[in-house]
């Protein structure tokens, strides 16, 4: 008859130290030339902000006489008024809905086209997928400066100069090959056995998208929403040739610089305003970022 073996608990392994406050401070030391880099570089990059918003709350009058810097040591010159006068002013207001209207609308059509044809590109085989695809890769290398008198002869033809739909299309047009790269390479990271789950439960291909592909890539549409909502707000070349009348708010403060800036006490507020509102976008989604710009190096 065998005899039972006694099973044997594998040992037991001894805490691990507490780390000594010399090791730690040691540690800390290590990485001071890091962080002291990076507070140095962070703080250069947000002087320029500060100045801005600081220079909005003071007089023309004030700006002239000392920098903006007097603020901080006299904080009884700013002033509000400046942007009282902005928001009647007659046409800064109209065109930052002129601006909302284009970066909307050239951010959410690009993004329906791409994830759709991203998806086509991942998942569906249809004859000279490949080969379409290195085009559209091709595409991503055109300047923008290229196109812009061919699209302005043809805006005139088809009446779509000096209007809010010709620039959400020509943004739309040149933000698309960015896009479809982005998500094919992001959805072509899907696990597969997902979607032939799905299309053995009887799932077409459009609920397969909408229901799966479209929550599953939500990062990389969130960072991509990002990149072309920041491109678009901030476009002032396009807007310049493509329109006359129809100002977006690069344009509007761009017509109002006076020589010696003589009108900063318009130009800075306004200046600030349109930082403010991509600036706020980028950090309520800044955490999409990294997922974005990963899409499609891991499987």
């Amino acid at each position: 008859m065998a005899t039972a073996v006694p099973e044997i608990d594998a040992p037991v392994d001894p805490a691990t130290p507490r780390e000594s406050v010399a090791t730690k401070i040691l540690r800390i030391l290590a990485k001071a030339p890091v962080n002291l880099l990076l507070i140095a570089v962070a703080a250069l990059w947000l002087v320029p902000t500060i100045g801005l918003a600081l220079t909005s709350l003071m007089s023309a009058n004030d700006f002239a006489n000392e920098g903006w810097w007097k603020v901080v040591s006299h904080p009884h010159i700013a002033t509000w008024q400046n942007y009282s006068n902005l928001i009647h002013d007659t046409s800064i207001p109209s065109s930052l809905w002129t601006t909302i209207e284009i970066s909307v609308g050239g951010t959410i059509l690009p993004i329906i086209i791409a994830s759709m044809a991203g998806y086509a590109f991942a998942w569906l085989d249809f004859p000279g997928r490949d080969w379409l695809f290195i085009v559209v890769i091709g595409m991503l290398v055109v300047p923008l400066q290229m196109a812009l008198i061919p699209i302005f002869s043809l805006y005139n033809h088809l009446g779509l100069f000096d209007t809010v739909t010709g620039l959400i299309l020509f943004h739309s047009a040149f933000g698309l090959p960015f896009a479809i790269f982005l998500l094919r390479n992001f959805f072509i990271g899907i696990p597969k056995d997902i979607l032939e789950s799905a299309r053995i439960d009887g799932a077409s291909e459009i609920k397969i998208f909408l229901r799966l592909i479209l929550p599953l890539g939500l990062p990389a549409i969130a960072s991509l929403a990002i990149f072309q909502f920041l491109w678009t707000w901030n476009d002032l070349l396009v807007a310049l040739t493509m329109a006359r009348n129809t100002q977006p708010m690069t344009v509007a403060i761009f017509s109002n610089m006076r020589q010696f800036g003589s009108n900063i006490d318009l130009i800075a507020p306004a200046a600030f305003f349109s930082l403010a509102i991509p600036l706020c976008v980028f950090l309520a989604f800044q955490r999409y970022f990294v997922q974005g710009l990963l899409a499609g190096s891991v499987k």
